[in-house]
């Protein structure tokens, strides 16, 4: 069935990624505003929001607490969700676990917990002898009744017995616990049919102008698929959500936005060994690495400029973690071992070896999957753009435009932020009372010299 424009929407959302729809959920089912349009090229939550890890967590860093506070708004709110729909979209708890065999990263990641303890975390609970611990392992499935904070455990004992797949190196495992991960796709999905039993419209058509007049938005232009010319929308408030497209989409209003971008890849395969139990948390190896070649692989990895520097330390970070229930075989991980900054190209550009210096990047830490090194199983890679800010904080609020709002430069954490993001979208455009941390997403800060100063002591922009 052909579709048909309106003349006239009273709002306007640009992408239909889980950052679109969950400001579509908010302005509708939850501040009840009406004649919501939105817009997207391609069906929804297929550019990016279904290449996530699909996981979520309240462990961040940061100076002065706003994206922690942010994190914990937008667990609270799939919390309500998990509880309304009967966990439609498979949320658990299963918590990150941070991993090093490093005895001086030990007080760091000590130190980094206090932090987050002081911002809001939760507490620190430190296991130093396994005859006197507490330390609950999570419930696989659960979310509900699970610790809060984080468990640091240094016994050597105990890290065996509750860890057993990890490297006999290891010396501390960090498990921070409100965190784990959950089904983008389902999420997506249940926000996008509440949004259009609300009343939410969803037209798929590319955006080709913004139209400004008086120095304020008047509307855009829209092309449908079918062809033709781009047709005008009038509204006079319009939301750019437009993912890894949002630096050119700005460009239509005439905004430059402070964003760049960055391919992240992922890569899953069947784990027939069963090397990682399914039961774990979401495992990060915190520690920089020198991956162990063969001769005939160095002197391979010699002669070829651009793959030399695998042999160089490598950075830390490798994720891994079982996706799907008991039954299943699949495991997921991803190492961000090179990320140059670059414009958004799809399909993604997969550097050579990809998956399997993934794959030894993650046997650091769970020594079992080495054997699949003798012979790689078939994996499977896909992968999206991050769109960052200097300061890895996405951008939120209303521009120097009126009526023109961001949402975007969600990074690696979209998924997981973009309940809180719309909500506090939804609040700035209706004009409801904003949180404290509303402040610290606004798209102006960066015309702020003291902020932009202030940047340069952040160190690595928020990442634990």
């Amino acid at each position: 069935m052909a579709q048909a424009l309106p003349k006239r929407a009273e709002l306007v959302i640009c992408g239909a990624g889980i950052a679109g729809i969950a400001a579509a959920y908010h302005l509708a089912v939850r501040r009840g505003v009406r004649g919501v349009l939105l817009v997207d090229e391609r069906a929804p939550l297929t550019l990016t929001s279904d290449k996530s890890m699909e996981a979520y967590r309240n462990w961040w860093a940061g100076p002065d607490g706003a994206v922690l506070a942010f994190m914990n708004r937008t667990i609270d709110l799939l919390e309500e969700l998990a509880r309304e729909s009967g966990n439609v979209f498979g949320m658990n708890r299963r918590g990150y676990a941070y991993v090093t065999a490093h005895p001086a990263r030990v007080p760091e990641l000590e130190a980094e917990a206090r932090q987050a303890e002081a911002q809001g975390a939760g507490p620190l609970r430190v296991h130093a002898s396994a005859g006197s611990s507490d330390y609950r392992p999570a419930v696989p499935d659960a979310w509900e009744g699970q610790p809060a904070g984080a468990d640091l455990l240094t016994d050597p004992a105990l890290i065996r017995r509750h860890f057993p797949c990890l490297s006999d190196r290891v010396v501390a495992v960090l498990h921070a616990r409100r965190c784990g991960w959950f089904s983008a796709q389902q999420l997506g999905m249940h926000l996008l049919e509440q949004a259009r039993t609300a009343g939410v419209r969803y037209i798929n058509a590319r955006m080709e102008g913004v139209q400004v007049q008086g120095g304020r938005v008047t509307g855009l232009r829209l092309r449908l698929p079918e062809g033709g010319s781009a047709r005008p929308v009038a509204t006079e408030r319009l939301v750019l959500a437009a993912g890894p497209h949002a630096k050119a989409v700005a460009r239509m209003a005439g905004l430059e936005l402070p964003v760049f971008g960055e391919a992240h890849l992922k890569v899953s395969f069947a784990d027939a060994r069963k090397a990682v139990p399914r039961d774990v948390p979401f495992l990060i190896w915190s520690d920089p690495q020198r991956l162990e070649w063969g001769a005939a692989e160095r002197a391979e990895l010699e002669r070829d400029p651009q793959l030399r520097g695998l042999l160089a330390e490598m950075p830390r970070g490798p994720h891994l973690r079982p996706e799907g229930g008991a039954h299943s075989q699949t495991v997921l991980m991803l190492w961000a071992y090179e990320t140059p900054p670059m414009e958004p190209v799809f399909p993604l550009p997969v550097p050579r070896h990809y998956a399997e210096v993934t794959l030894r990047g993650v046997s650091a830490m769970v020594p079992a999957l080495r054997e699949y090194l003798e012979r790689l199983p078939r994996p499977y890679i896909d992968g999206g753009f991050y769109a960052k800010t200097r300061d890895n904080r996405p951008l939120i609020g209303p521009t120097e435009v009126p009526g023109l709002y961001l949402l975007g430069a969600f990074s690696g954490f979209g998924m997981m932020a973009s309940n809180a993001a719309g909500e506090l979208l939804a609040a700035h455009v209706t004009g409801a009372p904003l949180p404290d941390y509303a402040p610290a997403f606004l798209p102006s800060r960066f015309a702020d010299p003291a902020y932009v100063a202030r940047l340069e002591r952040w160190g690595e922009g928020g990442q634990l």
